[in-house]
């Protein structure tokens, strides 16, 4: 069985928590909103099994992290801040697997050095300047008083699960309690909300310039009942468009949080595709 630690690291004043595993080429885990390490605690053994250095990050704002309310959780601020931890980790050449709000804080920090980028994974992310009505609606209730508080609250947050995951036996209350735990006060649940409309549309742009120039193999793997990113088919056709190299997989009966829907099927596939590079 392989080992996984807990550990903390300090970058730009900030605390940052992150779980380790494995040895060889670095993969890093970056999750999205609202969720932490925990989305991908089924993975980091599967991958680390196939002779990886597999690193989730708990970005500043969520999980363990530190969630500062001065700071604008924009695009230049998570380039940093990754920049940052890895360099403190040691960490020059890297695959990375990103889902949701991670998608786009990976592929900008990637989009000015893609040749640091050793193999990529999309899971049902967003990458294009243009929302979904989802989407849009999404950012907006971040900011209405009353919305705001209730997706932010634990009650919104099981909600959110509830949407985005197919088999509701999923979402046991045990589940609902590791995505939760991290905003029990007033001050983390305000830095989750600013986190969830910091991203100015410009730096999508730059996200889009950037993907025909990324060389490196990339696996799209979704959940196609997604009920929070409804437009996710089409992004991934899109995707294909634009890298010739693309490697994709449909998971029919997998929706949003799809490591949580399908939780096996998910490492088995990302530990094959992050094995060949070892």
């Amino acid at each position: 069985m392989v080992a996984i630690a807990s550990r903390y690291v300090v970058v730009r004043d900030l605390r940052l928590h992150y779980l380790e595993a494995g040895e060889g080429p670095p993969v890093v885990l970056l999750h999205g909103w609202p969720t932490s390490v925990q989305l991908w605690r089924h993975c980091l053994g599967p991958i680390a099994a196939s002779r990886r250095r597999v690193i989730a990050l708990d970005l500043p704002g969520f999980g363990r992290s530190d969630k500062p309310l001065a700071c604008s959780y924009s695009f230049p601020f998570f380039e940093r801040v990754i920049d940052g931890f890895l360099d403190e980790v040691g960490i020059k050449r890297l695959g990375m697997a990103v889902h949701d709000l991670g998608g786009p804080l990976g592929l900008f920090w990637a989009s000015k050095q893609p040749d640091r980028l050793i193999d990529l994974a999309l899971l049902n992310t967003i990458v294009f300047p243009e929302p979904s009505w989802a989407v849009s609606l999404f950012v907006a209730a971040t900011r209405i008083r009353g919305l705001r508080e209730f997706i932010s609250s634990p009650a919104g947050i099981a909600f959110m699960f509830r949407l985005g995951i197919v088999d509701k036996t999923r979402v046991t209350r045990e589940t609902l309690r590791l995505y939760q735990e991290p905003w029990v006060t007033k001050e983390a649940r305000h830095a989750l909300l600013k986190a969830g409309h910091g991203l100015h549309p410009r730096g999508f742009d730059r996200i889009v310039a950037a993907l025909s120039g990324l060389t490196c193999p990339v696996r799209v793997v979704y959940g196609s009942r997604d009920r929070i990113l409804p437009d996710i088919g089409l992004t991934v056709a899109r995707l294909a468009a634009l890298m010739p190299q693309i490697e994709v997989t449909e998971l029919t009966n997998c929706g949003h949080f799809l490591q949580e829907d399908c939780p096996a099927e998910v490492a088995d596939l990302l530990s094959e595709f992050f094995g060949r590079q070892s």
